[in-house]
């Protein structure tokens, strides 16, 4: 084969991974804005006017740029109040999954007791199930207990999760005993090893469990509709949802509604940023040490 011939078939090989590299982009590109375009007209459309909004609801350009729809969350709506319960259910509900989760992972990982087989299944088996199907029965156990209504039923029955213990128990797996062992040579306790040796070797996963019970938490709607009606218990979500119904009267209120939707996305988005190389960090340890 000669030298000329080489380089020809070198140089289409060359121009076909160019043309393939392209044609990726192209497509990734194209799906990128296809996601985005839908964020674009949500932050476009709280910044115009009533009319402006209404008539052209799908344009990315505001024209006027107006503030009227923010103002009008914080004069005509409950948002003070509902930010409040948001924040705190979210940070109990976030603080006790870390804690429970954790602590029901490493009993399933670590400890030997009858029935651990049937419990482990029975986590999987509540992961499968949807959570409508719970509203009604859910409902029924909050009334019964006598805690309807109350920042008691919006916070304890999300205390603990089914993900959340899968993916500790999954977690405490990978990391050896013989670190236990050590401690337990040295007169250390069950729950001393627990909290002073294993849990901080779980960095990766408490990280990852954080924001997952962040994000979870602070956009939970269903269970709000089953655990209380009272307006001053509403958070964000349910608050949210009851403006879209349109409890402040007619018209489309384009503004008011995606403004207040922008406003309860910017926790999350400012959590995930914050954390999100150790969540990636933490899901490539998890599969490394699958």
């Amino acid at each position: 084969m000669s030298g000329a011939h080489v380089r020809t078939v070198r140089r289409k090989g060359e121009v076909r991974t160019i043309a393939g590299t392209f044609a990726g982009y192209a497509v990734l590109v194209f799906f990128s804005l296809v996601f985005l375009y839908p964020f674009v007209i949500q932050i476009a459309n709280s910044f115009k006017t009533e009319p402006d909004a209404a008539a052209s609801p799908i344009s990315p350009i505001p024209s006027p740029v107006t503030l009227d729809g923010y103002e009008k969350i914080f004069q005509a709506t409950d948002m003070p109040t509902w930010l409040g319960n948001s924040i705190l259910v979210t940070v109990l509900v976030t603080a006790g999954r870390i804690f429970f989760d954790s602590l029901a992972g490493y009993a399933l990982a670590r400890l030997r007791f009858r029935g651990r087989r049937a419990v482990f299944a029975t986590v999987i088996a509540v992961l499968a199930v949807p959570g409508v199907v719970l509203l009604i029965p859910k409902f029924l156990v909050l009334n019964q207990f006598g805690i309807y209504n109350s920042y008691t039923a919006l916070i304890v029955p999300l205390l603990a999760d089914a993900t959340g213990v899968f993916i500790m128990k999954q977690f405490f797996e990978s990391i050896p005993p013989s670190v236990e062992e050590a401690a337990r040579i040295d007169g250390a306790g069950t729950f001393r090893i627990f909290w002073s040796i294993v849990l901080p070797m779980a960095r990766p996963a408490l990280i990852t469990l954080t924001i997952l019970s962040f994000q979870g938490s602070w956009n939970e709607l269903p269970h709000t509709l089953v655990a209380v009606q009272d307006p001053a218990l509403f958070t964000l979500p349910r608050g949210i949802a009851d403006l879209v119904s349109g409890s402040l009267g007619s018209g489309t209120q384009y503004p008011l509604k995606l403004g207040a939707a922008l406003l309860a996305t910017i926790p999350v988005a400012i959590i995930f940023v914050i954390f999100q190389r150790y969540f990636i960090r933490g899901a490539n340890e998890g599969v490394d040490k699958g």
